[in-house]
């Protein structure tokens, strides 16, 4: 079981002075929990550990993925298999931030790979920022916790000049480039968290501009604003696999800016490799032995409880829950059923003394960086709360 400490929650003008204005549910209730979650250093390290091994495995299946062409067994439209290919064999094509969620890690419990959130995860203004609001109010010391997320984002973006290790060289090697970020307009939340990420780019150096999705201008020569001004880079803050369900004339467009090397997209479009949870199945073909994987296939699996999912899907939708016996026991709906299925085998999340669940999620960008929770029931849905950390 874990441990909590309350805290004095901030209210909704400060919060609305933070820029976060999704502070209330529909039915009324707070989207920040008014606990921390108490967590060892050690616990923390494990977490780091555990995430930094798991992001390698990912590059490995990917490989795999990709030199025995099984986009169609992770559900991969085919319309993005060459940009896939193409992002991945290059390194300019850098993966900025991602999030993994997680079971366990907390009072001796095993930590357990739920699935991977890579391209466009949640909870990134949160856990970058609210958390160490909250220990500030609280006249908390803001170190103990387990998040460097604005560094290590904005480091990422350096990379995107310098390559891997070394950022060292980033002031002389940097010559201007520009970076447009993009959000579809009405989403605050997305919005809000574009801007940061925007505002990560600006702290590292770069030029940059946003402008809504719908007003982003698109051709084989290059990526536009509003204005018609290019950019090297572009960073959307848009699924892939909706672009290439429900734009595909973009996505033969985006296909052609990148074979003509007119502009990089930010997240990369081998992400989806990482995003699509048919991944899961692929890792424990290759990882049988991992202490981090449930086991997960393509077909329901026999005489254990389980957890049947869409390779795309969002916020806990279009999820079911069936025991050993084949009974359900849960389920959500939702608009992902369309896609192929994978079934992983159940796994409880720690829970609080008031029987409510927690799952860890830890971003990555280059390495492990920050640690945040959701609070919920069995289906962590779009209900489901945000709750903090401290180190203990």
């Amino acid at each position: 079981m874990l441990t909590l400490q309350n805290l004095n929650p901030l209210d909704d003008a400060t919060l609305e002075e933070l820029g976060f204005s999704w502070h209330t549910d529909n039915d009324g209730t707070k989207y920040v929990s008014d606990a921390l979650v108490e967590v060892s250093q050690e616990e923390a390290e494990n977490y780091y550990e555990a995430v930094n091994t798991l992001y390698d495995m990912y590059v490995q299946a990917a490989e795999y993925v990709i030199e025995n062409d099984l986009f169609f067994e992770i559900g991969i439209p085919f319309n993005l298999v060459d940009m896939i290919k193409k992002s991945w064999e290059n390194d300019v094509h850098w993966h900025i931030y991602g999030r993994f969620d997680l079971a366990g890690g907390i009072d001796g419990e095993d930590i357990k790979l739920i699935e991977f959130n890579a391209d466009t995860p949640t909870g990134l203004f949160e856990t970058a920022l609210l958390q160490w609001a909250l220990l500030k109010h609280n006249n908390m010391d803001e170190e103990k916790q387990f998040n460097n997320v604005y560094e290590a984002i904005s480091n990422n973006f350096k990379r995107l000049v310098t390559l891997f290790d070394d950022i060292s060289e980033f002031d002389e090697r940097y010559d201007g480039w520009k970076i447009l970020f993009s959000s579809i307009s009405n989403n605050d939340e997305e919005e809000v968290t574009t801007k940061l990420l925007e505002q990560m780019a600006n702290d590292a150096g770069f030029v940059t501009n946003f402008e809504f999705l719908e007003n982003t201008h698109f051709d084989d020569d290059g990526i536009y604003d509003a204005n018609e001004n290019p950019y090297e880079y572009w960073f959307k803050l848009y699924p892939w696999e909706d672009i290439a369900v429900d734009e595909p004339e973009l996505a033969t467009t985006l296909t052609h800016i990148m074979q003509n090397q007119k502009a990089i997209i930010l997240n990369p479009a081998y992400t989806l490799l990482f995003q699509s949870k048919g991944m899961m199945k692929i890792l424990c073909d290759l990882f049988p032995d991992s202490p981090y994987l449930l086991k997960t296939s393509f077909e329901p699996l026999q005489g254990i409880k389980q957890v049947e999912k869409s390779v795309f899907g969002r916020e806990g939708a279009n999820t079911a829950i069936v025991d050993k016996n084949n009974q359900l026991v849960e389920k959500t709906d939702g608009p992902y059923d369309n896609y192929k299925k994978i079934y992983q085998e159940y796994v409880e999340f720690p829970k609080d003394v008031h029987g409510e669940k927690y799952q860890a999620g830890v971003f990555f960008a280059y390495e492990a960086c920050g640690l945040s929770f959701r609070k919920g029931g069995e289906i962590m849905d779009n209900m489901s709360k945000f709750v903090g950390h401290v180190l203990v």
